[in-house]
């Protein structure tokens, strides 16, 4: 069955960060369409006014981080988000992407945020990406005891 795109649009609405049943019950619905989605987060988070929303865009793009080139985008954009959540958000898809073509962000993050945490989120993505391991992104000290699940 195809969604319509006004039923897109609503479930999409329903992505605001609040953890809510319906926002759960959206990502599920949303999940189907598949590597479309990204593409359809990237638009909204370049629309969505609020943080959560925003950092929800972020999230549920992580997933297709390795296999969609809109999700390393939408999290290369978020990098630059006024809001530390969404930035520490953007920082760990661009770790779980692996993508080398990141990097040049990244360590523009790292070399020019005005806090702490996020330079170390920043830092601790360049690490993950460098080394070809998204778990380095949780495990900063690279114990291997840390694994980092998005799915």
């Amino acid at each position: 069955m195809k969604m319509l795109e006004s039923d897109i649009n609503d479930l999409l609405d329903k992505l605001d960060g609040l953890g809510s049943d319906q926002e759960f019950y959206a990502a599920r619905e949303l999940g189907k369409l598949g590597g479309k989605l990204p593409t359809l987060l990237l638009k909204k988070y370049q629309t969505s006014r609020k943080w959560q929303a925003r950092c929800s865009c972020v999230f549920h793009s992580i997933r297709f981080a390795r296999v969609v080139d809109e999700a390393v985008q939408l999290g290369v954009q978020a990098l630059s988000d006024k809001s530390k959540v969404v930035r520490y958000r953007a920082c760990m898809l661009l770790a779980c992407s692996l993508n080398a073509n990141a990097l040049s962000a990244l360590k523009e993050l790292e070399a020019n945020a005005t806090d702490t945490e996020t330079r170390a989120n920043a830092h601790a993505a360049i690490d993950a990406i460098e080394h070809q391991n998204s778990n380095y992104f949780v495990d900063r000290t690279h114990s291997g005891k840390v694994k980092l699940e998005f799915d």
